[in-house]
């Protein structure tokens, strides 16, 4: 039974109690413990249930990389499932409850499984869920979802009371690690003058050093540990940060951090996670190596932990998996443990050493002690139900054959260790196989490259494959000045750091226990605890032909737990490398992918959430439209004025009246929403060339053109105008949809495909208002509040543009238009943007100056047979489609979507064309109406030959306009179709329709007389 014991424990409190709860039952811990070290002292051993067969699992290890002690944190709105219990500390009132069990953790039904594994072996759910076929649905469909997961996923209808948030920053150095390699790193760099942030994902600095014994400068690690992190707190240039664990590292130098800024002390209002996001020139992983457990029959029971895991418990926190704990191992390292538990009072009955022979300093240690030291056995078996109550040792070069019983309330065993490579592997950096001590350790020659093709990633210490003190702290120095070096930044002169710590001799590779153990025991060796894989299943899966090691992962869902196998992993490449008669490197490793330990999707979201999910932007001018009554509709992130309803008004008469009075006099609208993109370099013409169907290489600066754009499919995805404003910048006009995704367009082209053109592109619509001052009486409004600008026909012409004052405004006015009637559009600094238009608002009283919304906006332009991307366009059409074969240049090489558009389909003669319509009755035509035809296709349904983009009531012309896609469409002027509708027909004659005739889309000013004034 785990317990607590009398004394000790470095890192806890015993003056201050602190109160918890597990499984509905009130116990005590010490400030600093984990929720695992609290429990063990506790008396709790078993602290859940493994996934497949429900076999009831305690702590294993003392971090992240523990996969049984995962428990459900919290009630209602702070519940949280599969938290580590031994990286979760405990604070007054936590709740924690076991999971994967019913009825209860002690007696759970699911153990029934434990009982057929012959019938549940890997790969099970491939064979089995087949036959009878009706079975499915109602039998085997709802038990895979109740068996399916681990933990209780959180009540969707109750929202996350905490706080997240997110950082940025940019830095030289990012170090990966608190560990005596991670603080020589940062002391390292931080002489050096470099920026750091060293990042340690536990809440103590020093890493194992403090536990192992380790002396640095002839002074226990602790002191010289506490010194560093002083010196380093003293840098300016150096940040550190505790409870922050180096996620993932990607292209670019991008790093993502995770901080657990408070779970260890929740308060209201503080927050709780914060996700780092930072781009840092080098990253150096410290990140260490994991002890690796030993495949023995019943490795898995309660009690059996890892030979650092238990020393950890012991020294750190006071708290033990038994009073008798037997040892098992294959390499010196674990002989600590022996020490550390008779230094506790604690009984060793045995160290059982797989290796002939155990000579070095540690294993004399232990013998000096009266413990007696085994070697050339192993363990045949642990017996115990839910628990350990003895070790059956054996020849570790036989079968098993019992040779001796030794009773014991625990086992700490040890394979071997493994360096943490996980930030090395995420961007594609090489490791090779050391055979010396069994482990994969970073390749120097195939380090990660950063887009410059030169390696941004060291790692140092343990996790670079120096696992001795002494050559840890020197690895970590030499590393660092090689980092510093690279960045051209001068290392210090300080002398190596000297460490002690007693000699180790060569381990010795043990992957199964014992080395000529029986199917039927090797059916009860773990490898994977959380998701119950046995190294029966990796051997099964080498029988059944899966050699690659990703599909034997996959096949038997090793390494695919919560804990990413980082227990596991090693073991089963072993495994199955010996199946397939192949070397270890051979068979290779899986894919490392970030994050190295699971972060909460409120840190992923930070503070967008609520209202701040989807921020609602505003243009400068919101205010007054909010101030006068605008009717708002949604466009994009943005709420545009869809019309301002005067008192009893209704919108449609707004509408009407808005129309008008644009028409008649003077139309104001306010389109600082439209996408504002510059494109600026020596590549920039020969950028926008490509990604235009027309030459804008050509456009001269002053002077404007439309233009379409395409996706690579061929598909018109975008459309608006471009001004060019010197030799190598262009300003960019789009949709009020479409700014973001098409900058996000051209940076993915940019990046991706052309990374060598020299081409700059910005987002800028924020950064100005834009406001369309539209009718005949446009020019009086601007000649009367003053410009520096010679706004007349000859001197700024149609699509030209010109920069001055307007008003006393530093303006760029724009002679494009929307509506057909002569119009400017005025882009002032955002700043000014509500005074600019209060001032046309003063000035044009007497015009009649009117506000007008999207939808007169939409109406005009209709009127006018400009079309809208996202009703004439609906990701399938292109600009033939739509008549504009004017706008394609037929002298350009290539273009994006060019090669698409020459495709059958795409020039297929049938394909609906863009016309306009008119009702015979004047009507309105239903919005997305289609044009029946006769017959019925092979689904027994109408055949069609058209549909309508926009349609609307122009009170222009005093009756219904629509604009459609109709087969043959520009050939058929003149004749009459029929549209479907929504509304009953008489009985029995289905729904009624409605006729209209096929006219031009143009319905206002075919020859463009009124733009042009």
């Amino acid at each position: 039974m785990s317990l607590r014991l009398p004394q000790g424990g470095r890192l806890i409190d015993r003056s201050r109690t602190i109160g918890f709860s597990f499984n509905g039952k009130r116990l005590k811990g010490f400030a600093g413990d984990t929720l695992a070290s609290a429990l063990m002292g506790s008396g709790h051993r078993i602290m859940g249930r493994s996934f497949k067969y429900h076999r009831p699992r305690g702590v294993v290890a003392s971090g992240v990389e523990e996969p049984n002690a995962l428990v459900n944190l919290g009630k209602g709105k702070t519940h949280e499932p599969n938290q580590r219990a031994t990286t979760t500390e405990i604070f007054e009132g936590l709740q924690a409850t076991s999971q994967n069990h019913w009825p209860s953790l002690t007696w759970d039904i699911g153990e029934v499984n434990a009982l057929i594994p012959r019938f549940l072996p890997a790969g099970f759910y491939y064979k089995t869920f087949i036959h009878p076929r009706a079975f499915w649905k109602h039998v085997f469909e709802p038990f895979i979802r109740q068996s399916a997961g681990l933990g209780k996923a959180p009540d969707p209808k109750l929202q996350d009371p905490d706080r997240y948030e997110q950082f940025y920053a940019h830095t030289d150095l990012v170090i990966a690690g608190g560990g005596i390699a991670g603080l020589q790193a940062a002391l390292e760099a931080g002489r050096a003058g470099a920026q750091v942030i060293l990042c340690e994902q536990s809440a103590h600095w020093g890493g194992r050093a403090p536990v192992d014994g380790v002396e640095i400068e002839g002074q226990p690690a602790e002191i010289w540990i506490k010194n560093a992190v002083e010196a380093l707190e003293k840098m300016d240039n150096v940040h550190l940060r505790l409870r922050c664990m180096v996620a993932g590292v990607y292209d670019h130098g991008y790093v993502l951090a995770y901080e657990r800024v408070s779970d260890h002390a929740p308060q209201d209002d503080v927050v709780r996670h914060r996700l780092w996001r930072i781009r840092s020139r080098n990253v150096i992983a410290a990140t260490g190596a994991l002890e690796r457990p030993l495949s023995f029959a019943g490795n898995d029971k309660p009690g059996v932990m890892l030979a650092s895991a238990v020393r950890d418990h012991v020294i750190n926190y006071g708290s033990a998996p038994g009073e008798r704990i037997v040892i098992v191992t294959n390499n010196d390292d674990a002989y600590r443990t022996a020490l550390v538990l008779a230094d506790a009072g604690l009984s060793v009955p045995c160290v059982v050493d797989a290796r002939a022979r155990a000579e070095g300093a540690l294993p004399r240690a232990v013998r000096a002690r009266g413990i007696r030291v085994l070697t050339g056995l192993g363990i045949s078996n642990i017996k115990g139900l839910r628990g350990v109550v003895a070790a059956q040792l054996c020849r570790q070069d036989g079968s098993g054959e019992v040779i001796e019983d030794v009773i014991c309330d625990a086992v700490a065993m040890s394979g071997g260790w493994s360096p943490v490579v996980h930030l090395w592997s995420h961007c594609g950096g090489k490791v090779l196989w050391d055979k010396e001590n069994s482990f994969f350790k970073p390749d120097p020659d195939k380090p990660p490259t950063d887009q410059n093709g030169a390696g941004f990633v060291i790692c140092a210490g343990a996790a670079n494959g120096a696992l001795q003190a002494a050559q840890t702290l020197e690895d970590a120095l030499k590393s660092t000045r090689k980092s510093l070096a690279s960045l051209n930044i001068a290392a210090s002169d300080q002398p190596v750091v000297n460490a002690s710590a007693a000699d180790e001799a060569p381990m010795e590779p043990v992957w199964v226990m014992p080395a000529k153990a029986g199917p039927k025991k090797r059916s009860k060796m773990w490898l994977d605890f959380q998701n119950d894989v046995k190294v029966s299943d990796v051997q099964l899966a080498a029988r059944e032909g899966y050699e690659s090691v990703e599909h034997t992962k996959r096949y038997t869902t090793l390494g695919m737990a919560t804990d990413q196998g980082k227990l596991s992993n090693i073991n089963g490449l072993a495994i199955l490398a010996d199946a397939l008669g192949a070397e270890i490197p051979q068979v290779g490793t899986t894919t490392f992918r970030p994050p190295y330990a699971p972060i909460s999707m409120g840190a992923l979201a930070g503070e967008a959430r609520g209202v701040l999910f989807q921020p609602l932007r505003r243009t400068p001018i919101q205010g007054w439209h909010e101030e006068n009554g605008a009717h708002f509709e949604p466009v994009g992130y943005w709420r545009r004025p869809y019309c301002f309803p005067r008192q009893g008004e209704s919108h449609r008469d707004a509408v009407n009246r808005e129309i008008l009075a644009t028409r008649n006099g003077v139309g104001l609208l306010d389109a600082s929403t439209l996408g504002k993109i510059i494109v600026k370099g020596p590549d920039a013409g020969r950028f926008m060339d490509m990604l235009y169907t027309n030459v804008m290489s050509s456009l001269k600066p002053g002077k404007c053109r439309y233009g379409l754009m395409c996706s690579e499919n061929g598909f018109l995805m975008d459309d608006g105008v471009v001004a060019r404003l010197d030799e190598e910048t262009f300003l960019v006009h789009t949709t009020t949809g479409g700014a973001d995704r098409i900058h996000a367009h051209m940076e993915d082209w940019l990046q991706c495909e052309w990374w060598d053109w020299k081409v700059y592109t910005a987002n800028v619509t924020e950064q100005w208002a834009q406001i369309a001052v539209v009718g005949p009486k446009a020019r009086a409004l601007l000649e009367k509040i003053g410009a520096d600008v010679d706004l007349s026909k000859e001197a700024l012409p149609f699509m030209g543009w010109a920069e001055g004052r307007i008003g006393g405004f530093d303006a760029r006015v724009f002679r494009i238009s929307f509506s057909g009637e002569l119009s400017f559009e005025i882009a002032v600094p955002a700043s000014q943007g509500r005074a600019f238009w209060d001032k046309l608002l003063e000035a044009g009283a007497e015009f009649g100056a009117t506000p007008y919304g999207t939808e007169a906006l939409h109406v005009m332009r209709a009127e006018k047979g400009f079309i809208m991307i996202g009703d004439e366009t609906d990701g399938t059409v292109i600009p033939q489609d739509l008549g504009l074969d004017w706008a394609i240049s037929k002298k350009k090489d290539d273009y994006l979507g060019k090669r698409a558009q020459a495709r059958s389909h795409m020039t297929d003669p049938a394909r609906w064309k863009l016309v306009g319509l008119e009702t015979l009755d004047g009507s309105v035509l239903p919005d997305g109406s289609y044009a029946v035809a006769d017959g019925v296709n092979e689904n027994g349904q109408g055949n069609t030959q058209g549909r309508v983009t926009s349609t609307y009531y122009s009170p222009t012309l005093g009756r219904g306009i629509a604009m459609g896609l109709v087969l043959n469409g520009p050939d058929r002027m003149g004749e009459v179709i029929e549209f479907n509708t929504t509304k009953p027909g008489a009985k029995g004659e289905g729904f009624k329709t409605v006729k209209a005739r096929i006219v031009s889309p143009v319905f206002y000013d075919p020859e463009g007389e009124k733009q042009n004034v």
